[in-house]
């Protein structure tokens, strides 16, 4: 029984195709997988969110979303501005537990970054983790300022007592210019935190049968290039 938590250093960094990437690694292995998004927000009623994605691309996995808000905004904003409840880190919490009891592997894909708030107390995705006690992938850009941002974030992981699983990077560009070939034996100095795998970009463009024959290998990164 084991449960993932997925963050990124920001938005558009690559996590939702990173946690189709790991469901169908998983699946690859004959793991039964299901996915937690626990607070979607830019999504129209009836429109497929994030955990639709996931399940589109990856294969048959169970796919729950806790809340889902109009506006494209933080959880507790985007919940204020609705008049509708926040989802709060113990439901959260809770809703793993369950999926957990029946799943080999459970995915929770948070929103934005770590600290990026859920309710009017403060509650985050990081809380999730520390109740859970799951171990955090951490989804990151590939080019120049990323350091920084994957830094701050191991940097809050750890003041928090929690694991770091790793890094992927959620874009690795076809081209990689001179940040991203450095970035790569970087990343994991930054990270305090081993690297665990490149997304090519555009992965998220790929038929389902492509993405889910390629996606094991996502997560075997090529030994550093010349920087």
């Amino acid at each position: 029984m084991t449960i993932l938590v997925v963050s990124g250093t920001g938005t558009e960094v690559g996590k939702t195709v990173t946690t189709a990437a790991l469901a169908a690694a998983a699946l690859a292995e004959g793991l039964s997988v299901a996915v937690l998004k626990p607070a979607q927000t830019g999504v129209a009623p009836g429109e497929p969110g994030d955990v639709d994605e996931v399940a589109r691309l990856a294969g048959p996995v169970t796919a729950l979303e806790l809340a889902r808000y109009p506006e494209p905004l933080a959880p507790d904003t985007a919940a204020r501005r609705a008049g509708m409840d926040p989802v709060r880190p113990d439901e959260v919490a809770e809703a793993a537990r369950k999926l957990a009891a029946s799943h080999d592997l459970v995915l929770v894909e948070g929103a934005g970054g770590l600290l990026v708030r859920f309710d009017a107390e403060g509650g985050t995705l990081a809380d999730v983790a520390l109740l859970l006690g799951a171990p955090v992938v951490v989804v990151a850009a590939a080019g120049l300022g990323t350091l920084n941002a994957v830094a701050l974030t191991g940097e809050a992981l750890r003041g928090r007592g929690l694991v770091q699983a790793g890094v992927v990077v959620g874009s690795w560009p076809a081209a990689p210019g001179l940040a991203e070939q450095c970035n790569v034996s970087d990343l994991p100095v930054a990270a305090g935190a081993p690297l665990l795998g490149l997304i090519p970009e555009g992965a998220g463009a790929l038929s389902p049968a492509e993405f889910r024959a390629a996606a094991p290998g996502w997560f075997s990164p090529s030994p550093p290039l010349p920087c």
